[in-house]
């Protein structure tokens, strides 16, 4: 017999009709011999309501009452839910998160899930009862008795931590899509449904704007080896699997709170080109990685700077071996790049007088150096313990790179062994990351997967751009420290290749990503440091847009990257900043163009499929 947690989001329980609907569905996997728990969302737009009435009473509700009030649309979902399923003759129990014993951390509307105890729910399911619990809630502790939410995606996270509490063999999340597509289908009507996508994959699709899963729960299942079905609740469809790797063994006590980074990863046989000063117009990354492409040539991290002027840098790496094919490349497209921009520029728009000369520039004595883990997720102070622990050891960073679940910096190669040690001292870790292969299933997974699995579209970014940061170590640690600590997370950060001297001092350009709603604090932060470097300059752009693709498939396959330049270069698109991990590239375009270039991207890699998904409004 089976143990199976089902989740059930707002529109599946949204009318009497849909809950007696969902108890059938409840009903025939217990006639299928298996033991039940039920988490259910609020009953459609009730949430929205009771918000709505919480503004007419006051302007600034306190947190407090907010959760106080808030919880309470799951509470009526519970009870009825539990009700339908007595009609019908299945014995059940509805639960709130304080019933259950769902302990929290004391953060009204955004707590994390520090414990699930599980003798009550065990005895329940032990008397044959479907257990109905309360989604998105807990309470601090079982002395204070404070009622806490989890924020958005609250249910979705109760669902999983549930699952790992009571080692459970699935976690299905019912919704009103039929599974995971492979782009949003209200702006790309002809998504295809996914069958199967890894966890790491869903982790930067869910981060990266795609709604049918909070990163949050896919960051439970992964810790904790949960297998997520994504499944609709109107249809019987298998609907897609999300498959995670065989986890760390990891205590259940801080269950979101678990250590942030699993690993620490190294790669000494790298080496990077620089193409410095390229024109800043569509079609340059096409025509460039179209080439390495053709090439046959592996690159590993792609970064483009913030342009200057109307000029900007690009660099790659790639494995050593490969380096004098991938310099002879740049180099033979260099001239080319350089006579075009002739041809139109203007020396009177205060643009960089340097723009023309484009130049190729090789480091071979190089060291990529990561931390990676799914802890990591929305914790701001991560990146920044990084870069503070390779300063203290006064290790001068020369890339970085992010994503959801791995920060990569390239270093010199003879700061590697310091790196590690540091590192893995910092983060309790070994530098040996887990051995995903005897994961039988992710593994097959992985080996027939497609370059690119699915696109995204992050429409709620901004970009903030530092200029001439003093070139030394610790830079880094100091800027997204201060962010840290006001709880701004970082999302793309990027960092130039060319080094520029102000006043005897070597400089170069920053920038990065954060959330629209975080931007405004976060230059006013940054402001008095760079304010001290007295040449320094910080702006702030929200009229951008982040596109991106993911896929496990796209490692070691030469020429995904410049597909995906290429798409966009066709539509006339300039691609303002790139930045990679090994499973992901995404590109910052202005937002005006933003749902122009995810179609684009999507035709490109064909990801098309033949039925329409309908999706409720």
């Amino acid at each position: 017999m089976a143990l199976i947690v089902q989740k059930y989001g707002g529109t599946s329980v949204g009318s009497v009709e849909r809950i007696q609907a969902v108890a059938q569905r409840v009903v025939n996997t217990v006639k299928a011999g298996n033991s039940v728990v039920v988490v259910v969302s609020a009953m459609g737009k009730t949430t929205d309501g009771l918000v709505k009435l919480a503004n007419e009473i006051s302007t600034n509700p306190s947190r407090r009452e907010m959760d106080m009030l808030l919880s309470t649309g799951e509470q009526v979902s519970i009870a009825l839910m539990s009700m339908a399923l007595q009609q019908i003759g299945q014995p059940a129990i509805s639960l709130t998160g304080a019933q259950v014993g769902i302990i929290t951390e004391a953060e009204h509307t955004r707590a994390r899930i520090l414990h699930i105890p599980k003798e009550r729910l065990e005895s329940h399911l032990k008397d044959g009862k479907v257990v109905v619990v309360a989604g998105f809630q807990g309470i601090s502790s079982l002395e204070d008795l404070e009622i806490t939410t989890l924020g958005r995606g609250g249910s979705d996270t109760s669902a999983v931590a549930l699952a790992a509490a009571l080692q459970a063999d699935c976690c299905e999340i019912y919704t009103d899509v039929p599974g995971i597509l492979t782009a949003d289908p209200r702006i790309v009507p002809d998504a295809c449904l996914m069958s199967e996508i890894t966890s790491d994959e869903m982790l930067e699709l869910a981060s990266l704007g795609a709604k049918v899963l909070h990163p949050r729960a896919v960051e439970i299942a992964r810790n904790y080896g949960i297998t997520l079905v994504v499944r609709s609740s109107w249809t019987d469809d298998p609907g897609t699997r999300v498959i995670s790797p065989s986890p760390i063994p990891r205590p259940l006590d801080g269950l979101e709170l678990v250590r942030p980074v699993d690993a620490v990863e190294f790669d000494t046989d790298q080496a990077k080109v620089a193409l410095l000063r390229v024109p800043d117009r569509p079609g340059v990354a096409a025509k460039m990685f179209g080439e390495i492409g053709r090439q046959k040539l592996n690159v590993d991290l792609i970064i483009q700077s913030i342009h200057e002027g109307n000029s900007n840098d690009i660099a790659f790496t790639v494995n050593k071996h490969s380096l004098n094919q991938a310099e002879a490349v740049t180099a033979a497209i260099a001239p080319t790049l350089r006579q075009r921009s002739n041809s139109g520029s203007n020396s009177g728009n205060g643009a960089d007088p340097l723009t023309n000369e484009a130049e190729v520039m090789v480091e071979r004595n190089i060291a990529k150096i990561s931390i990676a883990g799914a802890g990591m997720i929305g914790r701001p102070g991560v990146a920044a313990q990084m870069f503070s622990a390779l300063a203290a050891e006064n290790i001068n960073i020369l890339m970085i790179s992010t994503s959801e679940v791995k920060v990569s910096c390239v270093i010199h190669q003879k700061d590697c062994d310091r790196a590690i040690h540091t590192l893995c001292e910092t983060f309790a870790v070994n530098s040996s990351p887990v051995d995903e292969s005897i994961n039988i299933e992710l593994s097959e997974l992985k080996k027939s997967a497609p370059p690119v699995r699915g696109v995204a579209l992050d429409l709620k970014q901004a970009r903030i751009a530092i200029r001439f940061v003093p070139d030394r170590p610790g830079m880094a640690a100091k800027i997204f420290t201060l962010l840290a600590e006001k709880g701004v997370s970082v999302d793309t950060i990027i960092q130039s290749q060319r080094c520029r001297i102000i006043d005897g001092i070597p400089t170069r350009d920053m920038a990065f990503t954060v959330a629209q709603a975080d931007a405004d604090e976060a230059r006013d932060v940054l402001a008095p440091l760079v304010q001290g470097w007295q040449f320094g300059e910080i702006t702030v752009d929200k009229a951008i847009a982040k596109v991106s693709i993911v896929g496990a498939g796209m490692v070691n396959q030469p020429g995904v990257a410049a597909k995906m330049f290429d798409a966009l270069a066709k539509q006339q698109i300039n691609i303002q900043m790139i930045t990679t991990s090994e499973i992901k590239i995404s590109c910052v375009v202005y937002e005006d163009q933003a749902v122009t270039a995810l179609q684009a991207v999507h035709a490109a890699f064909e990801l098309s499929g033949t039925k329409k998904i309908a999706v409720p409004a």
